[in-house]
C-alpha cells in the first residue's frame, strides 16, 4: 500500500475540487434503537469519520463485509440519509441541503440489491420511462431515453415484457436502464449483483463497466464479493464503519491478512498465488484473475 493513498489518487491526477464526483469529509452517522416508549437504548455508530474522493468518470469499488458500513454510505450518496457529522458533496452539491436534493439525487442515481422492490410498472419500457416522466421529461424525449437506455444494457428486446417473466440479472439491467434513462452523471450499485447466480452477476457487472467507459458514467460498487473489484479503478475497504484499507485492486489484493481481518473473503487466486510464494516460488502476490498467474508461470517455467 502507498504511505498515504488517499492523497496519491487525488494529488497524483491533479485533481481539483471541482474535478469530484464524489467527496466525503469526515463524515460520520449513528442509529438510534427506541423502547416503546420512544427512550433511546442504544446508538450504533454506523460510519465513523468517512474521507473519499470519486473522479468523474472512474470506477470505483467500496468493498466491505455485513455490517462494515458500506450500505450505510451509499444511501449517504444520493441524499437518503445524511451525514451526522461531516460533509458530503456530489458534483459539488451538498447533501445535506435540502435545497440540493432534487438536484443530487438527478445526478447520483441508485441501484438497489433487489430489483423487485425498484421495478413498479407492469411492462418494462413503462418502468425505465417512470423516472424521467416524474421529473418533467417531455414525452417525446421520454420515448428516446427508454429507447436508448434499454439498448445501452441488452433489454431493448424485452421492452415490452413483463418484468415478472425475466430472470433476476434481466431485472437488476431493467433497474439499471431505469436510472440511466434520467441521465445521471453517477450511477452507485448497491450490492446490486447479492441475490444473483453467478449468470446474473456477470451480465449485471458487464453493463456497469460497459455504461463506465462508453458512456463515460461515474460508477461506484457496492460490494461483499473480492472478485468485483478486479477491474475498478480505486478501492476502498470498510471495516467497522471507517475505512480501512484503499488503493488499486493490485493493491488491495496483495493485503491478504488484512482483508482477513476485516472479514472478507480472499480470492482463491491470492490464495494460490500466496501458497505458492510460500512454497519458495516466487509468485508476484498482487495478482488479479487465474490467466495473470497462468501467464506468470509460464514465463517462469521458460525462464528456469
Amino acid at each position: 500500500m502507498v504511505d498515504n493513498p488517499h492523497d496519491t489518487w487525488h494529488h497524483e491526477r491533479g485533481l481539483k475540487d471541482g474535478e469530484i464526483m464524489i467527496q466525503a469529509k469526515d463524515v460520520s452517522f449513528e442509529y438510534f434503537r427506541r423502547d416503546a416508549e420512544g427512550n433511546v437504548v442504544e446508538v450504533k455508530r454506523a460510519l465513523d469519520g468517512i474521507n473519499l474522493r470519486v473522479k468523474p468518470g472512474s470506477f470505483v469499488a467500496v468493498l466491505g463485509a455485513n455490517g462494515s458500513g458500506k450500505s450505510t454510505f451509499a444511501k449517504h450518496l444520493n441524499a437518503l440519509l445524511t451525514p451526522a457529522e461531516g460533509v458530503i458533496y456530489v458534483d459539488g452539491k451538498d447533501t445535506s441541503d435540502p435545497g440540493q436534493e432534487l438536484a443530487v439525487r438527478k445526478t447520483a442515481g441508485m441501484v438497489f440489491q433487489n430489483p423487485d422492490n425498484q421495478i413498479i410498472a407492469g411492462i418494462v419500457q413503462e418502468d425505465v420511462g417512470f423516472g424521467p416522466e416524474n421529473i418533467g421529461v417531455p414525452t417525446e424525449e421520454i420515448w428516446k431515453r427508454v429507447e436508448n437506455s434499454l439498448k445501452s444494457v441488452g433489454m431493448y428486446a424485452y421492452r415490452e415484457s413483463s418484468p415478472n417473466h425475466l430472470s433476476g440479472g434481466q431485472k437488476q439491467r431493467v433497474a439499471i436502464a431505469g436510472i440511466m434513462a434520467m441521465k445521471p452523471k453517477c450511477i452507485i450499485l448497491d450490492e446490486p449483483t447479492a441475490m444473483l447466480d453467478p449468470q446474473g452477476r456477470r451480465s449485471v457487472l458487464q453493463t456497469a463497466h460497459q455504461l463506465n467507459k462508453e458512456e463515460q458514467i461515474t460508477v461506484i460498487l457496492i460490494t461483499h464479493y473480492m472478485e468485483e473489484v478486479v477491474n475498478a479503478d480505486y478501492v476502498y475497504v470498510m471495516g467497522d464503519g471507517q475505512v480501512r484499507l484503499e488503493g488499486t485492486p493490485r493493491q488491495i489484493f496483495a493485503e491478504p491478512a488484512e482483508l482477513e481481518r476485516w472479514r472478507l473473503g480472499v480470492p482463491e487466486i491470492t490464495k494460490i498465488a500466496f501458497g505458492l510464494h510460500s512454497a519458495g516460488v516466487p509468485v508476484p502476490m498482487d495478482v488479479l484473475d487465474a490467466e495473470e498467474l497462468a501467464q506468470w508461470l509460464l514465463e517462469y517455467r521458460k525462464g528456469r
